[in-house]
């Protein structure tokens, strides 16, 4: 089975990896199981990790966070080159 990729509209026919994109594999929490592409980001980027918009965190529209194993080897791109682990969840920003 493919994995999904965190974003992708859900009717798509492929909702999976595209084979020249980068990706964490994110791992634990409300999004256990799908991709994040990082195509593009830097290692600063890669190395902070992200909150990412969610319904499915305890807080609906809040984010759930994830970030990275630092002593964790990574594997040259494309494809998945890293994990992103759960780290907990944060309210929506009150700006939005």
């Amino acid at each position: 089975m493919r994995r999904r990729v965190y974003g992708a509209d859900r009717a798509s026919l492929d909702p999976g990896p595209l084979p020249w994109r980068t990706y964490a594999a994110l791992t634990g929490g409300p999004l256990d199981g799908l991709l994040l592409d990082i195509t593009g980001w830097t290692k600063d980027e890669i190395d902070t990790g992200t909150a990412l918009p969610t319904e499915l965190g305890q807080f609906s529209g809040g984010r759930v966070l994830y970030t990275p194993d630092l002593d964790e080897p990574r594997a040259p791109a494309p494809g998945v080159t890293c994990y992103f682990h759960y780290s907990g969840d944060v309210p929506r920003p009150v700006d939005e």
